[in-house]
């Protein structure tokens, strides 16, 4: 048996040394630019997820004041509202307190229902800011169940931390162009115009807390959404006559 070998004359079956660092470089730019690519989706994401998430916890107290405000207040003299702003520490604060009266039958003025919104520094945390404090009390309970389990040294201690971390709080009453910061009067405002943010206050020259105006949320909640509205609707007799001018009439809602 005859065995015949082949040789290759000119060939080589192995990469040389020139082709195997050319597909290295090429490779290493690929994985570069995959990289990259990568890297700035995820930036990307988690900017969209964090300015989400930084919507989600003021959108839901927002909310949730709105909540307390339908619910409690009614139209009429067993109804008020008390609102009070001040700077502590440095950080805008409020207080607002919603109250629901009713007569017993010894015409008695009794509180049915209160219900306290109101922030304060944190003084035992370790970064600065304000604790956001929610107060429900009155002849009425918002879960039998939980608060009949209340231990009794607990029950005189009605506020209940809803939030940390804010760094504004405020609510002021609009009054045509103005905002009013105080509200002490016995009938209810038209509305409530309520301010918040969680971002990092930036230091003012005078020494005050700013927070950047980009990253404040604010929400307007009207009082008492029930009530007649007077609207002035222009009335034109003929318009086909020269100089003839609208007329205006009130008109109830």
């Amino acid at each position: 048996m005859k065995y015949i070998s082949y040789k290759m004359h000119g060939h080589s079956s192995a990469f040389t040394l020139a082709e195997v660092l050319a597909a290295l470089v090429i490779g290493t730019m690929i994985l570069i630019t995959v990289l990259g690519i990568y890297n700035r989706s995820e930036r990307a994401a988690a900017a969209i997820t964090n300015k989400l998430e930084g919507l989600r916890a003021p959108t839901e107290i927002l909310q949730r004041i709105a909540e307390d405000l339908d619910r409690v207040i009614t139209h009429g003299e067993d109804t008020k509202i008390t609102i009070e702003n001040k700077v502590t520490e440095g950080y805008q604060s409020a207080r607002m307190r919603i109250t629901k009266t009713i007569y017993d039958d010894k015409n008695r003025k009794q509180t049915f229902e209160e219900i306290v919104w109101q922030s304060g520094y944190d003084f035992q945390s370790e970064t600065d800011g304000l604790v956001l404090y929610r107060s429900h009390k009155g002849m009425t309970l918002e879960d039998k169940l939980l608060d009949e389990q209340r231990p009794s040294e607990e029950k005189p201690f009605s506020f209940i931390p809803v939030c940390s971390g804010l760094t504004l709080f405020r609510i002021q009453v609009p009054s045509g162009q103005r905002f009013l910061n105080k509200w002490t009067s016995d009938k209810l405002p038209v509305g409530v115009v309520i301010t918040i943010s969680f971002a990092e206050p930036v230091e003012t020259l005078s020494g005050a807390l700013e927070v950047p105006e980009e990253q404040i949320i604010t929400r307007s909640i009207a009082i008492d959404r029930t009530r007649k509205l007077r609207f002035i609707i222009p009335k034109i007799e003929d318009t086909n006559e020269i100089g003839t001018t609208p007329v205006e009439e009130p008109y109830d809602a």
